[in-house]
């Protein structure tokens, strides 16, 4: 990896080459996006299932794009009984980690007749998307339908692409049965997609889309967000390391390749005051690129997006960390906690030694979609509050709006809102005047 003085040029050409891997960039397949989002708006079921067919290689229609129970059944004999052991595990971690995150409507009532309060209500209906491709994640699958499964959403349906001979693979549709979604669909890319945004003949519409996806399926749920709700528009995979002297060196080589090895586009960065950590790091690297598999990805990840900044002292490596807003932050520094308590921007924060990012990808609970290409400076996590809406609760009799009817007409006439004056105006006219509580 290319070690680099950390400063203020560095620190920007680092923004400006990260910057490139957002999905928003990549104006050159949004034209194609756009064209098959607007098929299966307009089309349904016909432009699915001739897209399925053209990019999927497989066929695909009414009678079969729906995951059957003998399908499900079958999923099951073949996922070894280790694996299904490890996923219940880790959905006991994820369930009652989300399950904290819980909020109730509440309600706050005076003696002057003034009631307020907020009104929680679960998504009616949420669309879980679920790639295939290079790798299969059936985390991802516990990750998205967990949370929400404990929000109350009614019904969680799901789409993943098929194999040519329509099979799906048998870790995800055992992962999505254990996580609880209801209704599972032969259906990737774009189109599917769009077919959760807008709805089809056999797939119905949704309130919110989540999970990820390549670049297709990103632009495709940037094209949809305003007909629907949408988690992120996600990139690719990132890591940033945050150590000092103290660090081992062959951890945090360890850690940085857990990354690279998701993506050619995945990022893997060293923030450290040392300089001889540094160079034991990069030959941790080499010892381990030679020992592992995807190592032609992980090396062209390195090459490209990955770097080791050196910083003069702990206070700007902070402030790099904090100006880089990482998905993933791993903190191996003495006094790690009070280090913790100074970063403003990661999606998650991983303290000490033994704190690696694949324990937070699989089964210590808490969600693993995160904010990526900076914008964990303002996005979090996903978690049960994506999968609910508040709804504001406002009751006043007449003697509580009385002291300050006066008031609020008064604001109204200053934004020139003379029918919002009237509406306050009425309720206090004479009696008579068909304006007193409905005595008239």
């Amino acid at each position: 990896m290319k070690i680099i003085k950390l400063g203020k040029d560095s620190r920007q050409a680092l923004g400006e080459l990260l910057a490139k891997r957002n999905p928003s960039q990549y104006g050159t397949y949004a034209d194609t996006v756009n064209e098959i989002v607007e098929n299966v708006r307009k089309n349904g079921d016909a432009a699915l299932f001739a897209y399925t067919e053209q990019f999927d290689g497989c066929k695909v229609d009414r009678d079969n794009v729906l995951v059957t129970e003998e399908e499900i059944a079958e999923a099951y004999e073949k996922v070894d009984e280790e694996l299904l052991s490890v996923i219940r595990k880790a959905l006991v971690n994820i369930r009652a980690f989300h399950e904290k995150q819980r909020r109730y409507s509440w309600f706050d009532s005076s003696e002057e007749g003034i009631l307020l309060g907020q009104k929680l209500t679960p998504l009616n209906r949420v669309g879980v998307y679920v790639p295939g491709g290079k790798a299969v994640y059936p985390s991802s699958v516990l990750m998205n339908i967990v949370p929400a499964r404990v929000a109350g959403v009614r019904e969680i349906v799901m789409t993943t692409p098929p194999g040519r001979d329509g099979s799906l693979n048998p870790a995800v549709l055992v992962a999505a049965k254990e996580a609880g979604a209801d209704r599972i669909f032969k259906a990737g890319g774009a189109q599917a997609v769009a077919s959760l945004a807008f709805g089809t003949e056999s797939i119905p519409k949704v309130d919110k889309i989540v999970g990820p996806g390549n670049i297709f399926v990103a632009l495709a749920k940037k094209a949809v967000f305003g007909f629907v709700s949408i988690d992120s528009i996600a990139g690719p995979s990132e890591i940033l390391v945050l150590a000092d002297e103290t660090a081992n060196p062959r951890y945090v080589a360890a850690d940085l390749l857990s990354q690279a090895e998701h993506d050619e586009m995945a990022s893997a960065i060293l923030v450290t005051t040392s300089k001889k950590l540094a160079g034991e790091v990069n030959r941790e690297i080499d010892g381990f690129l030679k020992e592992l598999s995807r190592r032609e990805i992980m090396e062209k990840s390195l090459d490209t997006y990955g770097c080791i900044l050196l910083a003069d002292n702990l206070e700007e490596a902070v402030s790099a960390v904090n100006d880089i807003a990482s998905e993933h932050l791993e903190i191996m520094t003495r006094d790690a906690f009070t280090v913790m308590t100074k970063i403003r921007n990661a999606g998650a924060i991983f303290i000490g030694d033994h704190s690696c990012e694949p324990l937070g990808d699989y089964f210590a609970g808490p969600n693993h979609v995160l904010p990526t290409n900076g914008t964990a400076k303002f996005f979090s996590p996903l978690g049960v509050d994506d999968f609910v809406k508040k709804s504001s609760i406002i009751s006043y009799s007449r003697e509580a709006l009385e002291p300050i009817h006066e008031d609020i007409m008064r604001f109204a006439v200053k934004e020139g809102l003379t029918a919002h004056e009237n509406a306050i105006k009425v309720r206090f006219a004479q009696e008579g005047n068909h304006g007193k509580d409905g005595d008239n």
